[in-house]
């Protein structure tokens, strides 16, 4: 921890921003001008990505299931927000990136959203695959990632860190650095005491959680 870091922050920024970190810059190599679409944007590591991407130069495409948990993307400096449980949220995505789809999708939710977002990428796309916070792992047809040119890429951060320590540190420094700068800023948006841990969980489960939450050992 850095001088003048507390340990609320130190606890919501390791895990959200290390993965996101790692799948952005080291798995998509994603470019300044690019559209990336994330899927959960509202979430830990959604709302570390829409703000890793931004510093990076690229426009967010946040995507979520209610239009609170957009309006918490917007306050990251999401550019585009989609509602995905509305029906044309796929036609909003195809008119946000001028037709031609998003050049990397970052998707830590999996389940239904996943093939038709992978129908929407762009030519040579990178598509993220971060986690399944929806439960159900998804079967995608394999002949989209021909027609497409696309390359689905997975991110596995804790195997990372143990086979490229040294890179991860890297990491870790830049996000410091940008933190240092207000470039990125964890939210946290609620506070638990450990004897209330089962209630933080319920409440994940439950899909109440923006951003992270805190078990504060007291």
């Amino acid at each position: 921890m850095p001088p003048g870091m507390d340990f609320d922050t130190a606890a919501a920024i390791t895990l959200t921003y290390g993965t996101s970190y790692h799948a952005i810059v080291d798995r998509a190599k994603l470019e300044n001008g690019e559209n990336m679409l994330i899927l959960g944007a509202a979430g830990g590591v959604g709302l570390a990505a829409v703000e890793i991407g931004k510093a990076l130069g690229a426009r967010m495409i946040a995507c979520a299931s209610t239009d609170e948990k957009l309006e918490v993307c917007r306050q990251h400096g999401a550019d585009v927000l989609i509602n995905y449980s509305q029906p044309d949220w796929r036609e909003r995505i195809k008119a946000a990136t001028g037709g031609k789809g998003p050049d990397v999708i970052y998707d830590p939710v999996g389940g239904e959203y996943a093939e038709p977002a992978f129908r929407s990428i762009a030519w040579g796309g990178r598509y993220l695959v971060v986690g399944f916070a929806n439960g159900e792992i998804p079967k995608l047809p394999l002949n989209l990632a021909l027609l497409k040119g696309a390359s689905l890429v997975g991110v596995f951060w804790g195997e990372h860190t143990k086979r490229d320590p040294k890179g991860n540190m890297a990491n870790m420094r830049q996000l410091l650095q940008w933190l240092q700068e207000g470039k990125i800023k964890p939210r946290i948006s609620a506070r638990y005491k450990l004897t209330e841990a089962s209630q933080a969980l319920n409440d994940m489960a439950a899909r109440k959680v923006t951003g992270k939450i805190i078990v504060l050992p007291q």
